[in-house]
């Protein structure tokens, strides 16, 4: 496949998941998770809520408003995660991050399927857009990091 048809499929990834949010919505359970998180930079906000029990993440949702990288990359993360210990979810986001900064990420080294995670890697040639794409990843992070 050539570099601009991979380069559409992933815009088209990226905003089917903007127009059409996985995980949208706010968890009724008492014991969740919920963080709020911004960027002042461009204006990106994000609720995460999460459901941990026994060190596994068993539901995901968040609300907010931002871009089209930055609420996708929301969409993707819940799908991703959960399901997942807290443990591989904070690996896969160190694995994001490293994405996020132009590195090459081995999938069988990481041992867990990026799915439509990997349609963001190009937003590594946009610096100023790869705050938009961490935001969601940075809230989980810090979520199960101070619960």
């Amino acid at each position: 496949m050539s570099f601009n048809n991979l380069d559409q499929l992933y815009r088209s990834v990226i905003m089917d998941h903007y127009k059409n949010p996985r995980n949208r919505g706010e968890l009724d359970s008492e014991n969740k998770l919920v963080i709020n998180m911004n960027n002042p930079t461009c204006g990106d906000r994000i609720q995460l809520h999460l459901q941990v029990e026994n060190d596994k993440i068993t539901d995901a949702k968040f609300t907010g408003e931002g871009c089209s990288i930055s609420m996708s990359s929301a969409s993707m993360m819940t799908e991703a995660i959960k399901g997942l210990s807290v443990e591989e979810a904070l690996k896969m986001s160190h694995y994001f991050s490293e994405m996020m900064l132009g590195k090459d990420v081995d999938e069988e080294e990481l041992g867990l399927d990026l799915g439509d995670i990997e349609a963001l890697q190009g937003v590594c040639k946009f610096p100023a857009r790869i705050k938009c794409a961490t935001l969601a990843w940075k809230a989980m992070e810090k979520s199960v990091n101070h619960r």
